[in-house]
């Protein structure tokens, strides 16, 4: 039961979530008795691709080409499901992402395999196979039984701490057969976040709402922010205002965030907001109201003024 991993790629380094995707991929082989290969796709440095053995992958195939280097889903799902029948793996393992679904879904109709998403732990596999999933936007937890022959997991982000393993993986050039059909749909514009840090990568993310009264205040997130090595996002109404772009909208119609750490000043909580955060680790809540509805979803929660508390973690953060 060999395992492939698909590996996403940001300007041609590989993302933390495809590296928590390898370390568990590596977990799944060592289950099974068998190896794991790396697939990335377009241009990559040599140390990215030795990035992928120090985590876990025995080998990594490369597939060099330039029609490559822009995501291109269906492109994509062909080029991994060529390297499956080359490689005859058993388990395919991405990251829980926009693309990763994109892929993974049409990955499953190409091989007739069985999917499960935003897996969050190594499957069970003394009986059949099968992994627990988080559920209804993190609220619940299913666990799910793969039958197929082929089986595909998504590995929910920050579930999985990646861990150098010390070892080393052997590098082959791959070079799939392009079906020009793949390529019928053309990017023609690519709008990418800006920021040190991204959002769907984050760790620590600090997020602000109307509690800031205007755009002219956030000065107080970004330093909280910049001092504890975090991302910036905001609530629905505050992109709407065209305080903040609308790629920091984070919640039920914006990105669906699973950090670490999930820092939410002057926003109230309403349930489509909550959507796209309940699944982060911790959740702290700075609000001046007592009864604002994220306290009752927060870990911890601080009742004040937002400006005076912001100031005030910032340098303590700092002191630190």
């Amino acid at each position: 039961m060999s395992v492939l991993i698909f590996v996403e790629l940001e300007e041609g380094a590989i993302k933390k979530s495809s590296l928590e995707a390898i370390y568990y991929g590596s977990k799944v082989a060592e289950q099974t008795g068998t190896s794991v290969t790396a697939l990335v796709l377009g241009e990559a440095s040599a140390d990215e691709l030795t990035k992928a053995g120090r985590f876990g992958a025995t080998k990594v195939l490369h597939a060099i080409n330039a029609r490559l280097n822009e995501a291109n889903a269906m492109a994509y799902a062909s080029a991994v499901a060529e390297a499956v029948q080359q490689e005859g793996t058993d388990v395919i393992v991405l990251a829980k992402s926009s693309l990763g679904d994109a892929v993974a879904a049409r990955l499953a109709g190409k091989l007739k395999a069985g999917l499960a998403a935003n897996v969050i732990e190594l499957p069970e596999t003394g009986t059949g196979f099968r992994v627990k999933r988080s559920i209804f936007t993190g609220k619940a937890f299913a666990v799910t039984e793969l039958s197929a022959e082929k089986k595909i997991l998504t590995i929910k982000k920050n579930t999985i701490t990646p861990e150098e393993t010390g070892a080393s993986a052997t590098v082959e050039t791959f070079n799939p057969a392009l079906n020009e059909a793949d390529f019928a749909l053309k990017i023609t514009h690519t709008e990418k976040a800006t920021g040190d840090i991204l959002l769907p990568e984050a760790d620590i993310v600090v997020s602000g709402g109307r509690g800031l009264k205007g755009p002219e205040n956030w000065g107080l997130v970004e330093d909280l922010a910049k001092a504890l090595h975090a991302a910036t996002a905001c609530s629905k109404p505050v992109s709407d205002l065209d305080w903040r772009p609308h790629h920091e909208h984070v919640g039920q119609t914006g990105i669906k965030i699973s950090p670490n750490l999930y820092i939410a000043c002057g926003i109230s909580g309403a349930i489509q907001h909550l959507a796209g955060v309940n699944s982060s680790k911790v959740i702290v809540v700075i609000n001046k109201d007592p009864e604002a509805p994220f306290f009752k979803s927060a870990d911890y929660g601080i009742v004040g003024d937002l400006f005076d508390v912001l100031p005030r973690l910032t340098n303590a953060v700092k002191e630190l």
